[in-house]
């Protein structure tokens, strides 16, 4: 089975996907992000990296599909190929960051690679307010992450919730993250198992 969790910078991914895999005993996946060698240069110039940068993510993430589909275990997975052609290359596309050339370039590679694989089982979107994304990328200090703006963090977040509202490829589980805390807070973690459970039991 493939459990994947998306969700905006900061909104808790990587803390949820540690958590579940400890608690279920699944295998975890995590976003490459300290080895990705285009971020820092993306974050100091956005229209040079822009491409480049989701390139390098979109072979990542495939690459990975294909090993947890070859896998025969149940794999929980620290964000989707799907968040980066939704949500990322497009609103980078609408800011003029990333010309139409490289984005209608990059959307057919995205639209061949989803053409061989399956969507997740059940898909867990974590659902945050700006406010609350900024205390968490805040919290965490990576130096690269210092110059995101609230403005682009606003237009993900508009993104985010356009596309899982349309969202039709598996299961999808619908968690609201802003006033729990999975790391500190164990009822809160017990409050997002039980309703996992109860979307796994509901797949079979």
């Amino acid at each position: 089975m493939h459990i994947a969790i998306a969700g905006n910078i900061g909104s808790g991914k990587t803390t949820l996907t540690s958590a579940l895999a400890k608690h279920y005993s699944w295998e975890a996946h995590y976003e490459d992000v300290d080895e990705n060698p285009y971020l820092n240069d993306f974050y100091e110039d956005m229209q040079r990296w822009s491409f480049n940068l989701q390139v390098h993510f979109l072979n990542s993430r495939f690459k990975q599909v294909i090993d947890i589909n070859n896998s025969g275990k149940t794999v929980i997975q620290d964000r989707t190929i799907y968040e980066d052609a939704n949500i990322f290359a497009p609103n980078l596309h609408s800011m003029g960051l990333m010309t139409t050339r490289d984005f209608d370039n990059y959307i057919r590679l995205f639209s061949l690679m989803t053409s061989l694989i399956k969507a997740p089982n059940l898909l867990i979107y974590l659902k945050s307010s700006v406010p609350t994304l900024v205390n968490q990328i805040q919290k965490r200090g990576r130096d690269y992450e210092n110059s995101i703006s609230i403005e682009y963090l606003t237009r993900l977040n508009e993104r985010y919730e356009a596309w899982i509202e349309s969202y039709t490829g598996g299961g999808l589980l619908i968690v609201d993250v802003d006033n729990l805390d999975f790391a500190k807070n164990k009822s809160d973690l017990r409050e997002v198992i039980d309703k996992i459970d109860a979307k796994i039991h509901g797949l079979f």
